[in-house]
C-alpha cells in the first residue's frame, strides 16, 4: 500500500473542504478523481502534496505518518516533495524561471546534483514531455499547453514515484489533451503512480483505471473501477453531467 488516509476532514474558513474521506491507493495506479467544482478534489490534492494538513484524521504514505509536525521538519518536508510531485490548475504559479531549460534545471540544482546530473535530467525531461524546442523559451510566454508539459518536466526532473495533477486538461486543445494523456500513460507504464483531478470525464474515461467520485458533500459518493463504470451507464450518464 502507498497512500492510507483515514477519516481525513479539512475545514476552509466558511466551508468544508474534505468530510471523512478514508481510501488507499497502491503504486502504479491511475487514478481520477471526479465531482463537480469545489466537492475536494484539490483539497485532497493539496494534503498529499504536504501544502496543507488535515484538520483531522491520518495521511500515511510509505507507512509513514505525514502531519503537520512532519512537515515542519525541512528536510522531512523536502524528502516528501522528491517522493511527490504535483502539477497545479494554474501552471503560472509554479514557472517562475527566465528559460525552460532552467526551470527544469531548478529542481535538481536545489538537490545539490553535479552540473552533468542536472544536463541529463534537464534533457531526459525536456525530451519526455517534448519540450527540447522550448529550452531557451521563456515559460510565461507559451502556450497553455506547452506551460503544462513544461510545468510536468519540471516536476519530473526530481524523479517523483507519485504525481498529481489538477486539471491538466483545463485550457488545452483536443490534440494537446491527447498529448498529454498520453504522455500520462506512458508515464504510468514507466512505474509512476498517476493521481489526477477532472470534472471532465469524456476526457479521462478511457485512460483512468480507478475513479474516486466525490459529491457536492466533499464526501467520498463512489470508489469504481474502469471496468465497473463501463457496466453503469446511470452512473457515466452523472458523470459527464459535471
Amino acid at each position: 500500500m502507498l497512500i492510507k488516509l483515514a477519516n481525513l476532514c479539512y475545514d476552509y474558513p466558511n466551508t468544508r473542504g474534505l468530510d471523512h474521506l478514508s481510501l488507499t491507493i497502491d503504486a502504479g495506479e491511475f487514478v481520477c478523481l471526479m465531482g463537480p467544482n469545489g466537492s475536494g478534489k484539490s483539497t485532497l490534492l493539496r494534503i498529499l502534496s504536504g501544502l496543507a494538513s488535515p484538520k483531522s484524521g491520518e495521511y500515511q504514505l510509505h507507512g509513514q505518518a505525514v502531519t503537520a509536525a512532519y512537515l515542519t521538519d525541512a528536510q522531512q518536508r523536502q524528502q516528501l516533495h522528491q517522493k511527490i510531485g504535483m502539477v497545479f490548475q494554474n501552471t503560472d504559479v509554479q514557472l517562475f524561471n527566465t528559460s525552460v531549460a532552467e526551470e527544469v534545471a531548478f529542481g535538481p540544482r536545489q538537490l545539490g546534483l553535479s552540473a552533468s546530473a542536472i544536463e541529463q535530467r534537464v534533457n531526459d525531461c525536456l525530451q519526455l514531455t517534448a519540450c527540447e524546442d522550448l529550452r531557451d523559451r521563456v515559460p510565461y510566454q507559451l502556450s497553455g499547453g506547452e506551460k503544462k508539459r513544461v510545468a510536468l518536466a519540471s516536476v519530473l526532473a526530481l524523479n517523483p514515484e507519485i504525481l498529481l495533477l489538477d486539471e491538466p486538461l483545463n485550457g488545452l486543445t483536443i490534440a494537446a489533451q491527447r498529448q498529454m494523456l498520453t504522455l500520462l500513460q506512458r508515464l504510468q507504464a514507466a512505474g509512476k503512480t498517476i493521481i489526477m483531478a477532472s470534472h471532465n470525464f469524456q476526457q479521462v474515461q478511457t485512460v483512468g483505471q480507478r475513479f474516486i467520485i466525490f459529491n457536492r458533500l466533499h464526501q467520498l459518493d463512489a470508489d469504481m473501477s474502469q471496468a465497473d463504470l463501463q457496466r453503469q451507464p446511470e452512473r457515466q450518464a452523472q458523470l459527464m453531467t459535471l
